[in-house]
This record gives structure tokens, C-alpha cells and sequence, in this order.
């Protein structure tokens, strides 16, 4: 079969808009829906206890969207644009915004391990050994001076052994202030003088621009493994540490039960806010999960995630229960308490 020129014109003109609307990159992000994957594969302490049940993890998908799958977002349940600078910070390269977001895991894994051996009274020991600098916002004091993986040990006489140490120093200062920061960088210790400007123009909040995870050195007995590979982000630290604190200790907090839940946990076991909760219901009860945890915010009400997770689990018919919790406390008390 022999085709015409003006055939021929026309499948390439197909072929090339094909392609466009299938990967050129446009400025929004597409989230919607990932995971539940249990975390007993995730997890392991060494000599863990068994249990019937299992806690998730839950994910949320996400990419920058070309044509066609931004077309398809404004179409179909539960997937949501977003501007790409919402996402990601202008200036921040795929793979540095990547980067970012498995060191926030690796963060996530640490805090969680410490809030679980403490609760259950296990030994652990931490060293500080500064913080290390996961992004730097273009524009700002610190752009062009300090560099992701920077790990920063000293401002002007004070030496730095934890992200607060950092904050608490800069929020005495004022705005023109300079500040002189001792940082490790490619195992050489140098200094940079940073002069201190607004990074936040509604609060008028003086700082050099920069996020940071505090450098810790955790050793745990029994032996603990973490194997989450290319996921990121912090929200998973609320279920690392009930997945951890149940492998040591004898009772099952599961009861038999498949458990889900999110939100980013600190030192000191408080829960906060994360992004996506509302994928992340859907994503748990495709999953079959019984119960979701999700963070509570002192009760706030409105926008918080428990509310947005409580109208999304209504919206969706599911018999999950939703279960508000501000602390890891909270969710202990809810499995040793509340669940059947």
C-alpha cells in the first residue's frame, strides 16, 4: 500500500504532536493517589516480635505534568495540579529537589527510631554533629555562599550541634546583621560571612534562606535496618515509629488489624502537618486499612489534615476510621486503649 505525500506529512505531523502532548513539561504538578505498602518489609529490628496485623505506609504519586496528563487531571477523581514552584523551589533542579527529599526520609527514620527505643525503653545513644544543608532558596543571603550538603558546625562563637541551635541564634538578630558560619565541605573546614535579610516578607522573619536536617549519630540495641528505597519525604515518621515500637515490644499493637496513617514526627514525638492527605485516605482504603492516624494540629479545625482526611474518608464511603492524633503518645494510647 502506497501512501500519498500528503499521508505521509500527516502521520509525521501526528507523530510530532504526539510527542509534544506526551512529554514536553509544563509549569504544574500532578498529585494524586499512590501506596499503602505495609512496613514490615521496611522495617526490621533484629529478634522482632510478630504481629497479625500490619501498620503502611501510604504515598502519594506525583510528577510535572505534560499535556496530556494535565488534561487528565482536571478529568478524573482524586488527582490534583499544582503550581510547580509550589512543589518544588524555582532554582531547584529535579535532582536536587530528589536529593532533598530522601535525606528528609533519612530524617524522618532517625526521629522516628528515637521517639520508638525511647518509648519502649530500649538502649540508644546520639551524638550531634551539626547540621547539613538540604537546599539553599535562590535569591536569598545565603545563595551563591552556602551549598546543598554543606554540614555546618559553628555561627561566630557558638558551636552547632542541632538545627535549633541554628534558628534560636539567627532569630536574636536583626536584619543587616552579619554572621560568620564554620561548615565542613568536601571534608575541609572554611568559613563564609553571610549578611542576614528577610526571608519571608508577610512575617518580615530575618534568616540566611536555607533548609536544614540536624547531622545525629543514633546507635539502638537490638540492631534496626531501614530499606525504603527511593521514597521520600518525611511524612512516613508517625508510622516508622509505631512499626518500630511494636517489633520491640511483646504486645501487639496491631491486634490484627491493618493500619495506616501519616504525618512527619519529631524528637521529641509530636506529629505535624504534612501534604496530600487527602490522596493518601484514598490510597489507604484501596488498601483495605481499618484505621488512619492523621495529624491533628492542636485541634485547629478548618484546613487541618484531620479534618481534610475526615471529609475525604466521608466523601468516599469508606469505613476506615479516622483517628486524630498530635503526639506519638496519642496513637499509642488510641491502639492500647481504643482498638478492638
Amino acid at each position: 500500500m502506497k501512501f500519498s505525500k500528503k499521508q505521509i506529512v500527516s502521520l509525521i505531523l501526528a507523530v510530532i504532536v504526539a510527542f509534544f502532548l506526551s512529554t514536553y513539561k509544563l509549569p504544574y504538578y500532578i498529585q494524586k493517589p499512590g501506596g499503602a505498602d505495609a512496613l514490615k518489609p521496611i522495617v526490621q529490628v533484629e529478634n522482632a516480635n510478630e504481629s497479625e496485623g500490619d501498620f503502611h505506609l501510604v504515598t502519594v504519586r506525583g510528577g510535572q505534568a505534560t499535556p496530556i496528563q494535565y488534561a487528565l487531571a482536571k478529568i478524573l477523581p482524586h488527582h490534583q495540579i499544582l503550581d510547580i514552584n509550589d512543589v518544588r523551589p524555582e532554582g531547584i533542579t529535579d535532582e536536587e529537589y530528589f536529593q532533598a527529599q530522601l535525606q528528609m526520609m533519612e530524617s524522618s527514620q532517625e526521629a522516628s527510631t528515637v521517639v520508638a527505643y525511647t518509648a519502649a525503653g530500649k538502649d540508644i545513644t546520639i551524638e550531634f554533629n551539626g547540621v547539613y544543608v538540604v537546599s539553599v532558596v535562590p535569591g536569598l543571603a545565603a545563595d551563591g555562599i552556602l551549598q546543598m550538603g554543606d554540614r555546618i558546625i559553628g555561627i561566630d562563637d557558638l558551636e552547632i550541634k542541632e538545627s535549633n541551635d541554628l534558628i534560636s541564634y539567627i532569630e536574636k538578630k536583626k536584619i543587616g546583621d552579619q554572621i560568620t558560619v564554620r561548615l565542613i565541605r568536601d571534608d575541609k573546614e572554611i568559613s563564609k560571612d553571610i549578611t542576614l535579610g528577610v526571608i519571608d516578607e508577610e512575617t518580615k522573619q530575618v534568616g540566611i534562606g536555607i533548609t536544614l536536617v540536624t547531622d545525629r549519630d543514633v546507635q539502638v540495641n537490638p540492631p534496626l535496618a531501614f530499606s525504603s528505597g527511593n521514597i521520600g519525604g518525611p511524612s512516613a515518621g508517625l508510622m516508622f515509629s509505631l512499626e518500630i515500637y511494636n517489633q520491640l515490644t511483646e504486645e501487639d499493637l496491631t491486634k490484627g488489624h491493618q493500619i495506616a496513617g501519616t504525618g512527619e514526627i519529631d524528637y521529641e514525638g509530636n506529629v505535624g502537618r504534612i501534604g496530600g492527605i487527602d490522596k493518601k485516605v484514598v490510597a489507604a482504603d484501596r488498601e483495605g486499612v481499618d484505621v488512619f492516624f492523621a495529624p491533628n494540629e492542636g485541634g485547629r479545625g478548618g484546613d487541618s489534615n484531620y479534618e481534610v482526611a475526615k471529609k475525604k474518608a466521608e466523601e468516599i464511603g469508606t469505613d476506615m476510621v479516622i483517628v486524630p492524633v498530635d503526639t506519638f503518645d496519642d496513637a499509642l494510647r488510641y491502639l492500647k486503649e481504643e482498638l478492638k
